[in-house]
Formats: C-alpha cells, structure tokens, sequence
C-alpha cells in the first residue's frame, strides 16, 4: 500500500489578513473593549480549517517586512498605489503574532523581500516525491510557482469552497503551457494592485491570446512583425517596460535563509497562553475547536460546562431547599457567583420539589427562565420543559409531559410565577416564549427583559447570540443549539428528539447563563442612561410584535397564482427580447456569461471592472451606469426585477402560508438594524418593491380575513425631514413644514428663486432627491448618479440647499463633532450609535462614520416614533375592544385588519394617537387609507 504524501503548508501571512479583514467590512467584529478583531478572528479561522481538514506535518506563516524590498529599487513606483494599511489590520498584526507564538507556528520573514519570495524559496527548495507543499493564498501571482509537488492552495470564500491549483488548472486558467509562464501573462497585461505597468492596451484577454500564439514575452518580441496596427505599435513602444513588469512579476525561488525543514514540525501549543489569549479577544468559538476551556473557575465566574448536574430520583427531603430558607430583599444581588462546589443544578420530579420551586422563586422576585420545544416555531410548539434559575449556579429543570392537557394543568400549577408582575423574567428571545406561552392560555406578566435585546441596545452594531454573550460576560464556553441537535432547518429542531439527560444539561446550563447576563446587563442598561429606552419602548413592544405576528396576514392565492402566470410570461418575453438584441442565446441569469455579451461582446464599456473570481461584475449599480449605452440594459433590469418578484414573493408566500391559521406568520426582528428600525424575515415584509407596477401590485395580495372586514394603512407623511427639522431646528425648514404646503415643493421654490407655483415637476425632483439625500450624507457624485445633473451642477444644488437651510448644515456639523467627543450620537429617546470608525485615519472610512452620525439619530428616532404609535394603539384596541388587528408594521407605515362598521371610527382613532405619540416644533401628519386589499389601503 502506497505512503500517504505529508504536506507542508505555507501561508501568505497578508493576503490572508486582508481578505479576513474585508469579508468583515460590512459587520465587523468588535471586542467589548472596543477593539476591531475582524483580521484577527478571519485569519485564525483560516487557519484552523487547515489544521483540522489538511492535517499539514509541517506549516508556517510568510510575512512582508515594512521597509522597501529590491523591485522598489528596482522600479520606484511599485506598489505606489496602494492604500495606507487599515488601522483595523495595523492592531491586528501584533495579535496575530502572539497566536502564532502560543500555538508554535514559525513566523518567516526576511528584509528586502516580500512573502512571496520566501514562500517560492521553501516551496522549491522543499518539494519532493513524499512531500507536497502548499501555498496558501489568494494572489493568483503564485500561480508561476507551481510544479510537480507545489500546488496553490486558494482558501473558501463567499460559499465557494477550497480550490487547489495544480499545473492543470493553471494551463487551462491562463492559457499557457507551462505555469513559468505566468510570468510572461502578468508583464503583459500588467498588475494594478501592485502597480506593475505592463504593455498599455493589453488585458487578460489579449494576454491570453498573445501567449496562446508565441508562448512567452520573447516569443512575443521575436514575432512582433506579425502585429498590426496599433497593438504593434505599443508593443514595440513598451518593450523596455514589459521586460521591468517582468522582473517585477517574477517570484524570486533564491531568497538566502537559515530555515530547516524540522523547523517548521506542528508542535503541542501553549494551551494557557492561547487561553489567556482567547479570552481577550473573545474568541470562544477558536478555543472551542482547539479544546481549549475557557469555562475555568476565574474571579469566582462559574463556567456552564465545569457544573455537574444532580439527576438521581429526588423524593422529598427536608433539606433540598435549606439553601433558600433565608429571607430575601427586594434589591438583593442575586448575581453573586457561587463556588463550585456548591453549584446545584436539579430536576423537578414530584409535587413537593415543584411547590418548593415555586417559593423559592418568588423569594427572589426575579427570575430567569429557559423554553425547550417541540418546534422553533411558535405555531407549532408544544413545551418539552422550562428550565429556571435565580442565581448564579443554581438551576432547575422542569419535565413537561406529552400528553397536552397534562401540560396545560402543570401549567396552571406555575402560573403566578410566569404572570405575576412584582416578578421579573429574564430571558433570551421572549417575544418566541410569549407566543408559545399564548397557546396553552398563559400571558406572561409585563415585567420582562429580554437579554437579547438589551445587549443590542448597548452594542446595536455587534452580534447578540447567547453564545457569544456568555463568553464576554461569563467567560463561559456555553453549548450551542446546533452542537446539541446538529445542522437542521428552522422547521426540524425539536426538543423531544434530544437524549433526556443532554437536554436537560442544555437547559440548566443555558437558563444560568441567561441570569446571570440578565443581572449584568440590567445594571448596564441603568449605567448607560438606556432604561427608559428599554423599559418603554423595547420590552413593551416585545409583546406588540409578538401580537402582530400570531395575528398573521391573510393572502388572496388566487390573484397570487394570476400575478405569477402573468410574470412568468413576461419573463419569458423580455428574455426573447433580450437574446435577440445580444445576437445570441445565452444564459440570462448567469452573470458569467452576461459579463461576456455586455463587455467582450458589445463592448459597452472598455474599463469594465472584474470580481475576483475574474469574471465581470453586472452588479445592478453597474448595469445602471450603462443604462444610456444599450437598451438592453433597461431589459436586463426589468427581467431581474421579474426575476425577483417571482422567486422571492409572488411564488413563495403561498408556500409560507402556515396550514392550520391559513395565515402567513413573518418574524419581525429588534435586533437586526443598528438604527433601530425593525426587519422581517419568513418572508421579509419590508422589501416589497413599491417603485414598479408589478412591484405593487404584490400588495393586492394582502387582504382581510374575511368579508366585511377591510384593510386600514396609516403611513406617516415624510416623517425623517420633519425629525430632522426639529432636531436642528432650521427655521426655514420648520416655516416650509408648518405652511402645510408640500415640503419638497417648497424646497424647490427656495432652491431655485421660483413662486411656488411655478415649479416645475423636474425642479420638484430634484429637491426631492436632495431633501432625502442630504439625510443619508449624499455626496455631488452620489446625487448626479441618481440625477440627470453633471457632478459640477450637483456640487452646486447640495451648496445652494446649505445656504437655504443654514442652521441644518451647523446641526449637521454638531452631530459629527458630538460623535468626536464623545464615541457615539442618540436620538430624541436616547438610543445610541456607537461610530467607533470617527476617529479612523483612513478617509473613506471615517467619512461613513461621519455619515452615520447624521443619520443615525434621524432613522433612530422615526423607528422609535413607529414604535411609540405601535405600543399605544395595541392598548387602544385592547381597552376599547376594537373589532381590529394589527398586521403589519413596514417602516413608517401601519397596516389594521378591521370590521367595515368600524373602520370610519378607527381610523380617526389611529391617526389621533399615531400624530400624538410626541410633540415636536411641527406637525406629524398621518394619512390613513382604506381598502380590500393593501394596495388599495396604500
């Protein structure tokens, strides 16, 4: 039997980071000291995949040194472009080498010369018959080193797996044959990552094509005769400069070193220095894969997995509460952290424990409770057991049988402890726990926190698992859902299906986290002045929306089934038009093979940009910009948009109707948008296009329950200007509000010098554009982007819209100083936006955090303000009995199921309490329409 082949992974310490760093971009990770760990935690889980799934005998980590190497000598321009290093990735490094140290990876690096050169010199000097080396990168510029025994090993990236590059696929990749050639491929068509000049005019393409005919840059210039044009033109002209790019592009394989292959043998690793490091990153989910506990005994913190359960058959004894015996104040810290020893965990099982339960927590007044079920979702649940804890490494499991009338009496045993108010309940996701609670006739009392969203409300840019939670509160290393019950969909996970023993383990572990976080951050929401934020308006809300979505929304199928045969059959056309304007069939929703009809083909646009897979971005902002160069770009974005309808709307929420409410039951979420605004998913409600007729008419879908009910949506009129109106309290913009004329018209008639009633409708656009643009930071390219304007006549409105509305443009200037003070905006009610970024030395950065501090205050405030209005008409419908549902909530609009008699009445109800939910210098304004469906009620 033939010897496996031991590898020797190599990997390029900075193309890692930085992709590590950017796949973060868009939701980076900070540690709760502030620290962006984003490089750090990408980089190290490359890493252990390479670990865990390769097994490498021998590894090692190439670094670039800071000062210059021989091609900067060589040619004073390289490299000239690139952007300063982010300060992201400047912390990162330090951190980086620390990890490599405890875990006794050898860091290499030489001066002078750059990763690459030294991972091409151990690569060669290396490879033999029973040992492969791989080159771990992105930068397809190693692709010249590979050989028998060399391969390129490209890490997964956005759900495309790993790729590993051998000779073959480098020959059918670069169309050479051999890999030395690459070589020859980056001097012609050049590197502007690296600012290699290669031969102007020459691209992949022609790259290709030139190499295919005369194998390398001197078969080129041996041949050059058999140019045309001025492709020989520039070839010749650029000789002196192809054969630098060469050089610049060439790999050295001869860097001089001292490194021995033993040198770099996988070692044990320091697991207390990883540990130590760990835990200041808060890098749980790391330690977790390398076996590293973090759930130590430490400062008194108790970790979930060091407490053994107590599980024998417990029948009455005397003493099993002793513990408890002692009077307990209303103020009492129950976040005391036990011993280890001394930490109990116990399942109910007899009457007299469940009584002595039920003192126990109403001794201490405030609890934390955990539901296991048999579904995620809360149609469908039925309570498996609940698990209980008031205080730190003490908890109790209770049982649920099967049988639900059973359940329903074991139940009402409980009651006063779920429904009492003078009791608080701590836990994670209530809003799910409300509704299961709703079907077996138990309405949990007011008093409720969710730690979920309190966390959100301290870090609304961060991620909120309970998981992650415990580990930066508890430094607990908690088991997660999916440990317990494995990859499954939404639908699947069911509680009854768990070994007893594991799933009472997970509750007891889990409801003490919850207390314990709970504890912990009740006294930080009270430090950060967010209790008001939190108390009345998140947690009172928690119970609206869980309202509003056991509601449901009631579908019309048949218009539903209509509306797809229609689209479908526009589909259809607009395909046949769009193949025949291309002069070719081809694949329409490929963005592969469209990349090639609209730029190789039709050559709409010579400087077309690729993604780094290689092939063409069509992105919709690209297509947009070529919108005047083709028609067939108008078709490609109306056949997506078709497209889209159909696969996200028109055929899906039929298939999302639940079976037993013949409803559609969407899943509205509090801790998703930083802003405060709230989202949805299964399905999402709040991205129904509205901008196309086939757009809307998804809307006609929406109906009432039944007849002699309609539809009621009350929308608030421009609710983001008048906030910002009345936060920077610019007297023009409050006197065009308080005209009660139309605001965008009026802009325009102070932009432009025009009587009112002159204005046209291009006029009115273009203040509308700017009215909504100058809240989001719109810039003079971003407003001639979405404008018919040039970039100078943009740069004009924005400066003539500032001197308009003087004070708005100081308000604007306050807010980004105030986020440069002190870290963070807030809105009218105090929520916050933490702008770590404002401060950030690299200019585009900083400029989205000062966009931010506009913005956020705005947003926040009208998502506060929507749900103000939401919390007070549920309580007009619920002490008035109004024959009324809440149904949907879509950014500043409301949607109401009513009965007909009652609608005329309703309506006034709603916009009375929906204009008086706050006083501002001007008047909220709420129109309310009626209809059989939505659109009609819109």
């Amino acid at each position: 039997m033939e010897n496996q082949k031991e590898k020797f992974f190599i990997l390029d310490a900075f193309a890692l980071i930085y992709r590590s760093y950017f796949a973060f971009a868009k939701n980076p990770r900070i540690s709760s000291k502030g620290e962006n760990t984003s490089a750090v935690f990408g980089f190290m889980n490359t890493l252990l995949d390479v670990l865990e799934k390769e097994n490498p005998k021998y590894i090692g980590v190439a670094f670039d040194t800071s000062g210059p190497t021989f091609r900067h000598e060589q040619y004073e321009a390289y490299k000239a472009n690139r952007e300063a290093m982010p300060e992201g990735i400047q912390v990162a490094i330090p951190r980086i080498f620390s990890l490599l140290d405890a875990m006794k990876i050898p860091v290499i690096k030489k001066p002078g010369f750059e990763a690459d050169d030294i991972v091409g010199t151990l690569a060669w000097e290396y490879a033999r018959e029973d040992l492969d080396i791989f080159m771990m990168t992105p930068d397809k510029d190693y692709a010249q080193l590979i050989r028998p025994n060399v391969f390129m090993y490209k890490p997964a990236r956005m759900g495309k797996g790993v790729e590993i590059w051998g000779e073959d696929e480098v020959r059918e990749k670069f169309g050479v044959k051999n890999c030395i050639e690459v070589i020859d491929f980056l001097a012609m068509m050049g590197d502007s990552s690296d600012n290699i000049p290669g031969i102007p005019g020459v691209g992949e393409k022609t790259a290709k094509k030139l190499l295919a005919l005369y194998n390398n840059l001197d078969g080129l210039y041996e041949n050059v005769e058999e140019l045309k044009g001025k492709q020989k033109e520039k070839v010749i002209a650029n000789k002196e400069l192809a054969y630098l790019s060469k050089e610049l592009a060439t790999i050295k394989t001869d860097v001089p070193h001292e490194f021995k292959l033993e040198d770099f043998l996988r070692e044990e690793y320091d697991k207390t220095a990883l540990s130590s490091l760990f835990k200041e990153l808060e890098f749980y989910s790391s330690a977790k894969r390398l076996q590293i506990s973090l759930s130590d005994v430490k400062n008194g913190t108790i970790g979930s997995k060091g407490i053994q359960t107590q599980k024998t058959k417990i029948v009455a004894q005397p003493d099993l509460f002793s513990q408890f015996e002692t009077e307990t104040e209303d103020n009492q810290d129950i976040t005391e952290t036990p011993n280890l020893n001394t930490a109990s965990y116990k399942i109910i099982e007899n009457d007299e424990m469940l009584n002595e339960m039920i003192e126990y927590l109403f001794k201490y007044k405030k609890y934390a409770f955990q539901l296991d079920t048999s579904s995620l979702n809360p149609i469908d649940a039925e309570i498996v057991g609940i698990s209980f804890s008031a205080q730190a490494g003490n908890a109790f499991y209770l049982p649920f049988p099967e049988n639900q009338e059973e359940c329903k009496v074991l139940l009402r045993r409980i009651k006063p402890i779920l429904s009492y108010n003078w009791i608080k309940r701590f836990s994670f996701k209530m809003k799910y726990d409300i509704q299961v609670f709703r079907k077996y006739d138990i309405l949990l009392g007011d008093n409720i926190f969710d730690t979920e969203i309190a966390h959100y409300l301290l870090e609304p840019d961060m991620k909120h698992d309970l998981e992650r939670l415990a580990g930066l509160y508890l430094n607990q290393d908690l088991t997660t859902l999916e440990e317990l019950v494995g990859k499954k969909s939404f639908k699947d996970v069911n509680f009854r299906d768990i070994d007893q023993e594991a799933r009472q383990n997970y509750g007891l572990s889990t409801v003490d986290a919850v207390c314990q976080i709970g504890n912990i951050l009740e006294e930080k929401i009270k430090d950060q002045k967010l209790q008001k934020l939190f108390e009345e308006i998140e947690m009172p809300l928690v119970k609206v929306l869980a309202t509003i979505e056991w509601n449901g929304v009631h579908l019309d199928t048949d218009n539903l089934t209509l509306q797809s045969k229609k689209l479908s059959a526009k589909s259809t056309e607009l395909s046949k038009e769009i193949i025949e304007m291309a002069g070719e069939d081809f694949n329409i929703a490929s963005p592969k093979q469209l990349g090639v009809i609209l730029f190789d083909k039709l050559q709409l646009d010579a400087k077309a940009k690729k993604t780094k897979s290689g092939q063409y971005s069509t992105a919709e902002p690209v297509l947009l910009k070529l919108k005047a160069k083709h028609p067939i770009i108008e078709k490609i974005l109306e056949f997506r948009g078709v497209q889209k309808l159909l696969s996200t709307y028109v055929d899906a929420l039929p298939k999302l109707i639940h079976p037993e409410t013949q409803k559609i039951h969407t899943n509205y979420r509090q801790t998703v948008a930083a802003t405060g605004r709230l989202s949805s998913t299964n399905p999402n409600l709040q991205n129904i296009p509205v901008r196309t007729e086939d757009g809307r008419k998804v809307r006609e879908a929406f109906v009432p329950r039944t007849k002699n009910r309609v539809l009621l949506a009350a929308d608030y009129s421009q609710i983001e200007l008048r906030l910002i109106a009345h936060m920077s309290q610019d007297p023009e913009m409050i006197k065009a509000f308080n005209e009660g004329s139309d605001f965008h018209a009026s802009t325009a008639s102070r932009l432009f010098n025009v009587p009112l009633d002159e204005v046209t409708r291009t006029y009115r656009s273009y203040a509308k554009t700017v009215n909504f643009g100058i809240i989001y930071g719109v810039s003079a390219f971003g407003l001639s982007e979405q404008t018919d304007l040039s970039r100078k006549e943009s740069k004009e409105l924005i400066q003539n819209y500032y001197n308009t509305f003087p004070r708005l443009k100081e308000y604007i200037g306050e807010m980004v100083n105030t986020a440069r003070d002190t870290g963070f905006v807030e809105t009218i009610f105090n929520r916050r936006r933490i702008l770590r970024d404002i401060h950030s030395r690299n200019a585009v950065v900083r400029a989205h955090a000062e966009r931010n501090a506009v913005n956020a205050p705005v947003q926040g405030s009208a998502a506060d303000l929507i749900k103000i209005a939401m919390i007070e008409i549920q309580k007009v419908i619920e002490k008035e009995q109004y024959d009324a549902l809440m149904i949907l909530q879509v950014h500043d609009e409301l949607v109401f199921d009513v009965s007909e008699e009652i609608a005329e009445d309703f309506a006034k109800k709603i916009q009375e309490v929906m204009e008086g939910v706050l006083k501002l210098s001007i008047p909220l304004i709420v129109d309310v329409n009626e209809g059989q469906n939505w659109l009609e009620a819109h």
